[in-house]
């Protein structure tokens, strides 16, 4: 299993990484693929492994709502997203063993074609745009680590026992203060603010953390481990993206506020 896990990385992420350094439609593509097989997941994972025409409806909705986006199409995204959720929604029966499915599906999908659009308009900003979005992603690669490290090496109090019942008080703090790090380091090499940077990188840490306890608590409500098993040895997409699906849109309000400067 970790070798699956080691080969599965090293396959993917140099794939990622360089979409995102090179932007353009590189970028947009795995975007608008990303968002799609997401779509699929989610239903799935709460409509007891069943697609059906409810599932297609979600999938065109995120990879037409990205795909506009990119286009420069905003309003049209958006509405392409909330339509998507209306009607896959209301497509999908009430009656499924565990819980109905179709608030998971409503309040999903825009959660996942906001957080696409948002990563999107990150990467597209001028002259920082490829610098704000490897921060993001080193902040939550670094609270995954700081966590898991921490909350294996300290232990102690459990944060949500009923959700994840892995996760400590002790690996909050812990990928926190690996954020903090990554936050100083990045100051160094990018020369930004250095209190925004760490400061932001721990409350971000915090939010991504938020994020995976959000997707722990839809898998256990639905009895599924991973969401899907499309990565091998690491389950889903949105098993891997789920705290960045929270971070996304929050660093998107931030920066939009700001005029985007670091």
């Amino acid at each position: 299993m970790l070798v699956t896990r080691i080969i599965s990385a090293l396959v993917l992420a140099p794939l990622v990484l360089l979409a995102i350094w090179f932007g353009s439609w590189w970028f947009a593509g795995l975007v608008v693929l990303a968002a799609g097989l997401m779509g699929w997941e989610l239903v799935r994972m709460c409509n007891g492994g069943k697609l059906g025409w409810p599932g297609v409806v979600v999938i065109a909705g995120l990879v037409i709502a990205a795909a506009l986006f990119s286009l420069g199409h905003t309003i049209a995204a958006l509405s392409a997203a909330v339509a998507a959720a209306l009607i896959g929604a209301g497509g999908v029966s009430a009656r499924a063993k565990r819980g109905d499915p179709r608030l998971f599906i409503l309040l999903g999908t825009p959660y996942i074609g906001i957080a696409c659009l948002a990563f999107l308009w990150l990467r597209s900003v001028p002259e920082h745009g490829r610098d704000l979005v490897f921060w993001l992603l080193a902040v939550v690669w670094a609270t995954d680590i700081g966590a898991y490290f921490a909350g294996r090496g300290i232990g102690g109090p459990k944060l949500a026992p009923k959700i994840s019942p892995n996760k400590t008080w002790a690996g909050l703090i812990g990928g926190a203060l690996a954020a903090g790090l990554v936050g100083a380091l990045a100051a160094g090499f990018l020369g930004g603010d250095a209190m925004l940077l760490v400061v932001g990188g721990m409350i971000l840490a915090i939010i991504a953390q938020g994020g995976d306890l959000l997707e722990s608590w839809c898998k256990r409500h639905f009895g599924v481990k991973d969401s899907s098993h499309i990565i091998p040895g690491h389950g889903g997409i949105l098993d891997r993206v789920d705290g960045l699906l929270a971070v996304f849109p929050v660093a998107f309000v931030y920066f939009w506020a700001v005029g985007a400067h670091f």
